[in-house]
């Protein structure tokens, strides 16, 4: 299953529950691991599956995924890292090692090795925190499933020098995340500006993140703190410290089954290659008419593709 084409269909974004039903079997969690308050969203039952987003958005990127994972009979965690969505903020500790070692505490205090390892899945910087989380904690994970990123430090980016504009308009943030102070000064009370000028150029169905969607990432955006620890997690891992330890880490590399996708509109096979360097069991490829944020624009597409990688 190498380098696979998908469509999208066009439908693909319509919701599988209604918000009410939604959370009549889904629920809200925290745990404290290493001193860090972690926010979660569980529910279902079955063999365990840790759902891991990106940024600027929380475990809500995944809403219309859960259910059908749900439905599919598995136990399903839609966790926000530290300094994402309702999860505290501390100052430092957005290195890999620490947020995937919180990562293991919150397994491990929901209990949810008690059958064997379990299976992780990521988009964007949830795709760092997965691959991060597996590499260091070979043992605890079976399967590893990332969308639409680029590892630092692995991922070959901008080797030709100034990008061209198609692919500007999708890594130009990588550069401005890591700036000192500047990207707060001029975030901050712009979020929604900012956010839906984000959503719109790096996404294909826009109309996928509507209005209260919107509301939802411009409330965990502007909480006190928010716009620094997203941004720490860039600083971090673009810093040399960040990029040797991502080369460090890509030196062993994973032994379990990885499924990668990248978006036609996002990063294409990049992601696919990449995992090639850093796992031996690689499958996955692109899908089309398709944006950056695949949780919301090919929920349905996304959650058979994880279905049928998890059963096999």
């Amino acid at each position: 299953m190498e380098h696979v084409i998908l469509q999208t269909p066009e439908n693909d974004a319509t919701p599988f529950l209604a918000p009410e039903a939604f959370w009549s079997i889904f629920h809200h969690g925290t745990a404290l691991v290493n001193g860090v308050r972690l926010h979660y969203v569980e529910g279902g039952e079955g063999s365990p599956i840790l759902l891991l987003p990106g940024w600027p958005q929380s475990w809500y990127a995944w809403r219309y995924v859960m259910p059908a994972l749900v439905q599919a009979g598995r136990r399903v965690i839609a966790l926000d890292p530290r300094g994402m969505g309702d999860s505290e903020r501390p100052l430092s500790g957005y290195d890999m090692q620490t947020v995937a070692s919180e990562v293991h505490g919150l397994v491990e205090a929901l209990g949810l090795l008690a059958d064997g390892p379990m299976d992780v899945v990521g988009h964007d910087i949830g795709a760092w925190i997965g691959y991060a989380y597996a590499a260091g904690w070979p043992a605890y994970v079976k399967r590893l499933a990332v969308f639409d990123s680029a590892l630092p430090g692995v991922t070959p980016l901008l080797a030709n020098g100034i990008p061209s504009e198609e692919a500007n308009m999708k890594t130009w943030h990588f550069a401005f995340n890591r700036l000192p102070d500047l990207p707060e000064i001029l975030l901050k009370g712009r979020e929604r500006e900012f956010l839906t000028w984000l959503f719109n150029v790096k996404s294909v169905h826009n109309w996928a993140i509507g209005a209260a969607d919107l509301d939802e990432y411009v409330r965990v955006n502007a909480a006190p703190g928010a716009l620094r620890a997203a941004l720490s997690y860039y600083r971090h891992q673009f810093s040399q410290q960040g990029l040797a330890e991502s080369r460090q880490r890509a030196e062993r590399k994973l032994g379990i089954p990885v499924l990668a996708f990248g978006a036609q509109q996002g990063v294409g096979t990049m992601l696919i290659e990449t995992m090639k360097l850093v796992a031996d069991d690689v499958q996955g490829g692109v899908l089309n008419a398709c944006g950056h944020y695949m949780p919301e624009e090919a929920p349905r597409t996304l959650a058979q593709l994880i279905i049928e990688f998890m059963n096999s």
